[in-house]
């Protein structure tokens, strides 16, 4: 059985949003979570409180009438919680402890960290730039940035921006061995990869239709993303780069795409934190100050 008050919580979201899915955002949750709350919340009433069907959701006349007085019952707890003491503690002081990916990290972590820094000085803040998947549960880390996707429903997340993906080499390169016109040609030519830290392994390039491939016995490896971006623009070989790395390359001439009829995937990046009870001020601060500044990034 869900906390009464996070499943009024979760119904009043819901009557206030357009769908299920809406409402699950803003509450950075599930909608099977937000489905499954109203569901027991029926039960519980004995009433229907939302007529459903494939495109939308319309509360009913009972749960516009339970959605007022909840919302009420809502506030007055929410009021209750945060009365002042005569010695309130300093929400805005202590350690944030975030992780995030090195490359990604140093250009657009860093910065908005530090700045955020600035406006918070009481705050300390550990930042570890690894390329290893912490375990932000037993690790006590409190934001934790990632790509491609999140294992469980044990964070709070939001998807902040996507990360595209270019295979790409030098115009000095090219015209020394030309360039691969398929995927299957990639063998043929010189390459570098990036070497996963957990598994040891390559990681592969992802192309369009889910099709992919690893690099087989490249001239140039690493497990730092920064040094093989390094190589590929040294012209050692050809690479699977990040936008916010290969764009202004691209843009300059500096850069070439090859297989361009075989676009590559997108990554996606989501900030997100551990759900375990009540969230310190400065953390929620900070999340959000980074979900701003991580917005409107080129990648």
């Amino acid at each position: 059985m869900q906390n009464k008050l996070e499943m009024l919580r979760i119904f009043c979201t819901a009557a206030e949003s357009r769908n299920f899915k809406e409402a699950a955002k803003s509450l950075g949750i599930s909608p099977q979570a937000v489905t499954r709350a109203i569901k027991e919340l029926e039960q519980q009433r004995g009433e229907i409180l939302f007529y459903r069907n494939t495109r939308q959701i319309k509360i009913t006349t009972d749960g516009e009438r339970l959605a007022l007085s909840a919302r009420e019952a809502i506030d007055r707890v929410e009021s209750i919680l945060n009365e002042k003491t005569s010695t309130p503690p300093d929400e805005m002081s202590g350690l944030i402890r975030i992780t995030v990916a090195p490359s990604f990290g140093r250009r657009f972590i860093i910065p908005a960290v530090t700045a955020f820094a600035k406006l918070y000085p009481k705050i300390r803040i550990d930042c570890v730039l690894t390329d290893t998947h912490s375990d932000v549960i037993d690790e006590r880390i409190d934001i934790g940035i990632r790509f491609g996707f999140l294992p469980d429903n044990r964070y709070v997340a939001r998807e902040v921006c996507k990360i595209h993906f270019f295979a790409v080499g030098t115009p000095q390169l090219i015209e020394e061995v030309g360039a691969p016109v398929t995927i299957e040609e990639l063998d043929h030519f010189p390459l570098t990869a990036l070497i996963d830290y957990n598994s040891g392994r390559y990681w592969p390039w992802s192309f369009s239709h889910g099709r992919n491939y690893t690099p087989n016995k490249p001239r140039f490896s690493t497990d730092d993303l920064d040094t093989e971006f390094q190589a590929v623009c040294d012209g050692v070989g050809f690479g699977y780069m990040p936008g916010y790395l290969a764009i202004p390359h691209l843009r300059d001439g500096r850069l070439v795409q090859i297989l361009e009829n075989d676009l590559a995937s997108n990554w996606h990046v989501y900030l997100y934190r551990p759900q375990r009870g009540p969230t310190a001020l400065r953390i929620r601060r900070l999340f959000d100050f980074l979900v701003d500044a991580l917005s409107d990034i080129e990648t």
